[in-house]
C-alpha cells in the first residue's frame, strides 16, 4: 500500500464520533479543486470543516467509497489564506461565530484575524453584532483549540498513539502539558489502556530521573496489581521491594523509602503483624477487613435452635418421593440455624437438591429468598434447576457505570440501600472474589441468612482472592460438606472420574460409559484434526445438538498449538467459515464475523445492554462482565459497530475501539469456563507448563461437561495433572481475619 501525506482543508465531514474519535471527512488539498478532493477515515481529535489538517496514511481502494486514507497520523495547523480562515471560523468551531459573522471579521482583520482573535479578542467587538463580552469568549474558546492542538503535538513527539492524546486532553485539558512534564507516571492511574511501561518510556524521553519518586511509586503500584492479576489479595513486603528494585533496576532502600511515604500518604496500606509485613492497595485492605467484620455479623444472627425442621423435612420427601441422605439432612437444618452457610461439594453430591429444599422450607414460613450466581450462564442454570428466579450478582446489586481504571467498582444496592431479602442464596461461590465478595456484603442488612452454595475444589476465582476456601478453612462459619454420590450419579463416569481425581486417582480411560472417553493421540496436529472432527460432525451428530452453542473446547493454556489463540482460529474456519453472506470485522489479530461464538474478558461496568421480545424492550441496563458468553449477530461495518446477543438475553453494541474487551470462544481456558456448564467438553491434554496442568485444573474442566466429557492426549499427561496437586498458593489473609474477628467479638 502506498503512504501518503496531504495538506489541506476539511471541507466537510460525514461521521465523527465524539466518544473515541473515529472520523470519516474530505480533504481538499492546499484548497484545490474538488476533483483533488479526498476522503480520510480513522481517529482524530475533534475535528471540523475549514480546519487545516496535515493526515499522514496508507492508501486504500474501498469498495463502496473509492480511493481514501486510512490514518496513521493526523495534525491540525494554523489556517494561514483568509479563505481558509473564514471557511474555518464559519464552520461552528466557535460557539457564535457563524458564517455571517466570520464573513466580517475576516474582512475587517484579514491574515491577522486569528492573531487578533488569540492575543486582542476584545477588539473584535468594533464589528457590528459582536459585543465585548462575545469578543472576549470567542478569544477563550479559540485559545483552547489551540490548547488541545499544542497538546496532541507534544505529545505526538513521545511517540504517543493518537487514540491515547485524545484520551489524556480529554482528562487533562489545558493542564495536559505541564501534568505529563512533571509527572508521566499519572497516565498509568488516570488514563485506561496506559500502564506502566508505556509511561516509563514517556518519562524515559522526557527526561525524568530514574529514581525519581514518581517513578519508583508508579513501580510499587505495578507490582501490587500485578500481583492482584495473579490473584494476589496483598504481597509481602519483602517480595514487593525485591520485585519492584528488579523492575527498576534500583537499589531496594531507594524502593523502601518511597514505600513507607506511600503509605504515610495513604496510598497504600501497610499491614505489620507479628510474623510477616504485608502490602496492600487500599481497596483491597478494606475489602478484606470488611468482608471478615461482616461475615461475623451476619452469622451472629439469633435463630430458634430448639425448632426441629424434622417435620418439614419428612413432609418434602413424601411429596417429591425422594429420600434424603443425613448428610442433606444435616445440610437443611444447618441453613436453618445459621446467619451464614457454606453448602460445599462435587458433582452429583445433591447440592441443588438441598438448595430446593431449603427454598421451599423457608417460602413455606413466608420469607423472601434472593437466588444469585457469578456469571449470567450459572443464574441461568440456577433458575432452570430450581424453578425459582435467579439473576448474576451484578445485577442483583445494581451496577452503576465506573471509571474503567478503577477496580473497586459500586452498585445502587450497599449498606444505605440494602438487598431485600430474608435469604441470599449464591450459587458458583467458589467464582466470587474478594472485591465482589465486598459488595455483596456491603448490599445485605444485619439479620438476612446468606448461603454460599459451590465447589471448593474448584479453581479459584479469576479475581483476586480466594474467599470460598479462606471462608471455609476459618472454622468459624458452618460448613455442610457432601460426599455421597447419589445413585443416579453413579451411573455416570463423568461423576466417578471427577471424584477419583479429586481423590487424587487416575480415571478410568478404559471400559467408558456413554459420557466419558479419552482418544489418545500423540501429535498436536492430530489432535487439532480431531478436534475438528468431534466439533464439526461427530458429537453434534451423536448428541443432536447445536456444534457452537452446546459443545465447549477447554484448555490449560492460552499460547501453544493447543491453546485458546490457535485453536479458536481452526475452530472458528471450521464452524463458521468466511461467507459472503457474512459480514467480518478484522481487529489487531482477530477476524470477528457473524455468527461467532465470543466471550467477554474484561469487566465493563459502563456498555448499555438491552433485552428485547417481540421487537420491545422489556429490560435494559449497564454492565458485561468477565466470563459472559454470546453469539455475534450483526456487524455495521458503516457505523462501527458490533452486535452481540448474549446468552442472558441481553443484547449489546459493541463500537469497534471496543473490541479488545471480546475474544473469539470456540476454545477457552479452563479457568475462563468456571461457572459454566456445556452439553459436551472436550479437553485436548497433551503437554504445558507444571503449574498449569495440575489436579484442580483437570478436575476443574471436567466438571463443567453435562452430557459428554472427551479427554485427547495422552494417557501419561493425565496422569501426570492428577499427580500433580500443587495449588498456585495466593496471597490472602481473610482466613485469619474472620478468625480475629470472631475472637474479637467473643471478648467483647
Amino acid at each position: 500500500m502506498d503512504i501518503l501525506t496531504v495538506e489541506g482543508i476539511v471541507e466537510r465531514i460525514t461521521f465523527y464520533n465524539a466518544e473515541n474519535g473515529y472520523a470519516v471527512f474530505v480533504v481538499n488539498p492546499n484548497n484545490t479543486e474538488k476533483v483533488n478532493e479526498i476522503t480520510c477515515v480513522g481517529y482524530t481529535s475533534t475535528v471540523n470543516v475549514g480546519e487545516s489538517v496535515t493526515i499522514k496514511g496508507k492508501v486504500v481502494n474501498h469498495p463502496y467509497y473509492g480511493k481514501q486514507i486510512n490514518i496513521e497520523t493526523f495534525e491540525k495547523t494554523e489556517p494561514r489564506s483568509e479563505k481558509a480562515i473564514e471557511l474555518y471560523l464559519s464552520s461552528g468551531v466557535i460557539k457564535g461565530v457563524g458564517p455571517r459573522t466570520a464573513k466580517r471579521i475576516v474582512e475587517k482583520f484579514g491574515d491577522k484575524t486569528l492573531e487578533v482573535i488569540d492575543k486582542t479578542p476584545e477588539k473584535l467587538s468594533k464589528i457590528k453584532g459582536i459585543s465585548h463580552e462575545k469578543a472576549i469568549s470567542i478569544g477563550k474558546v479559540y485559545r483552547e483549540k489551540t490548547d488541545e492542538r499544542n497538546a496532541l503535538l507534544y505529545l505526538s513527539e513521545y511517540g504517543i498513539s493518537l487514540s491515547y492524546a485524545i484520551k489524556i486532553y480529554d482528562k487533562y485539558k489545558d493542564k495536559t502539558i505541564s501534568i505529563v512534564n512533571k509527572n508521566p507516571y499519572a497516565l498509568a492511574d488516570d488514563i485506561f489502556g496506559i500502564g506502566f511501561k508505556i509511561a516509563d518510556n514517556i518519562a524515559e524521553n522526557i527526561g525524568i530521573p530514574k529514581n525519581s519518586p514518581f517513578r519508583i511509586k508508579a513501580g510499587i503500584k505495578y507490582i501490587l496489581n500485578q500481583g492482584a492479576n495473579n490473584g494476589n489479595v496483598f504481597l509481602p513486603e519483602n517480595v514487593l521491594i525485591s520485585k519492584t528494585a528488579e523492575l527498576l533496576s534500583l537499589q531496594q532502600e531507594l524502593v523502601e523509602t518511597e514505600l513507607l511515604n506511600m503509605h504515610i500518604e495513604n496510598k497504600i496500606w501497610i499491614e505489620r503483624a507479628e510474623n510477616s509485613t504485608n502490602v496492600y492497595l487500599n481497596f483491597f485492605y478494606y475489602a478484606e477487613g470488611y468482608v471478615s467484620r461482616k461475615l461475623n455479623e451476619l452469622n451472629s444472627i439469633n435463630v430458634n435452635l430448639n425448632y426441629n425442621y424434622d417435620a418439614e423435612i419428612d413432609y418434602l420427601e413424601n411429596i417429591h418421593k425422594i429420600k434424603f441422605a443425613k448428610q442433606q439432612r444435616d445440610a437443611i437444618k444447618l441453613a436453618t440455624q445459621n446467619g451464614v452457610l457454606v453448602i460445599t461439594g462435587g458433582p452429583g453430591t445433591g447440592k441443588t437438591t438441598i438448595i430446593n429444599a431449603i427454598i421451599e422450607i423457608f417460602k413455606a414460613e413466608g420469607y423472601k429468598i434472593e437466588l444469585a450466581a457469578p456469571t449470567g450462564k450459572a443464574a441461568k442454570r440456577m433458575k432452570e434447576a430450581t424453578g425459582h428466579e435467579a439473576q448474576t450478582i451484578h445485577r442483583l446489586l445494581g451496577t452503576i457505570s465506573l471509571s474503567e481504571t478503577s477496580r473497586n467498582q459500586s452498585f445502587e444496592k450497599n449498606e444505605e440501600n440494602p438487598i431485600e431479602a430474608d435469604i441470599i442464596i449464591i450459587d458458583e461461590s467458589s467464582m466470587i472474589d474478594i472485591l465482589l465478595m465486598h459488595s455483596l456484603l456491603k448490599a445485605i442488612a444485619r439479620g438476612t441468612r446468606l448461603i454460599l452454595v459451590g465447589d471448593s475444589n474448584q479453581l479459584p476465582s479469576v479475581g483476586p482472592g480466594n474467599v470460598l476456601k479462606d471462608v471455609i478453612n476459618s472454622k468459624i462459619i458452618s460448613v455442610a460438606n457432601l460426599t455421597e454420590i447419589f445413585r443416579q450419579s453413579q451411573q455416570s463416569d463423568i461423576v466417578i472420574n471427577s471424584h477419583k481425581i479429586n481423590n487424587g486417582e487416575y480415571p478410568s480411560l478404559k471400559n467408558n460409559k456413554n459420557d466419558f472417553y479419552f482418544m489418545k493421540r500423540l501429535n498436536a496436529v492430530d489432535i487439532q484434526n480431531l478436534l475438528v472432527e468431534l466439533v464439526s460432525s461427530r458429537l453434534p451428530n451423536y448428541l443432536k445438538c447445536d456444534p457452537i452453542k452446546d459443545i465447549q473446547v477447554l484448555t490449560p493454556m492460552r499460547k501453544s498449538p493447543l491453546g485458546v489463540i490457535e485453536l479458536n482460529k481452526i475452530l472458528q474456519n471450521a464452524l463458521n467459515p468466511p461467507s459472503p453472506d457474512k459480514t467480518e470485522k478484522t481487529y489487531r489479530d482477530n477476524v470477528f464475523r457473524e455468527g461467532d461464538k465470543i466471550m467477554q474478558i474484561k469487566n465493563d461496568y459502563n456498555i448499555d445492554w438491552k433485552i428485547i421480545e417481540r421487537g420491545k424492550i422489556i429490560d435494559e441496563g449497564t454492565g458485561v462482565f468477565n466470563g459472559d458468553e454470546g453469539i455475534i449477530t450483526y456487524i455495521d461495518l458503516s457505523n462501527e459497530y458490533v452486535e452481540i446477543l448474549f446468552d442472558d438475553n441481553k443484547v449489546v453494541h459493541y463500537e469497534f475501539t471496543q473490541l479488545d474487551k471480546i475474544s473469539l470462544s470456540y476454545a477457552v481456558t479452563i479457568h475462563k469456563s468456571q461457572g459454566s456448564e456445556y452439553k459436551a467438553v472436550i479437553m485436548p491434554l497433551l503437554n504445558g507448563p507444571e503449574m498449569l496442568m495440575s489436579r484442580n485444573l483437570l478436575y476443574t474442566g471436567l466438571t463443567r461437561a453435562k452430557q459428554l466429557a472427551v479427554l485427547v492426549g495422552s494417557e501419561e499427561t493425565i496422569k501426570k495433572m492428577v499427580d500433580n496437586n500443587k495449588e498456585i498458593s495466593r496471597y490472602t489473609n481473610l482466613n485469619q481475619k474472620i478468625k480475629d474477628f470472631a475472637t474479637f467479638a467473643n471478648q467483647k
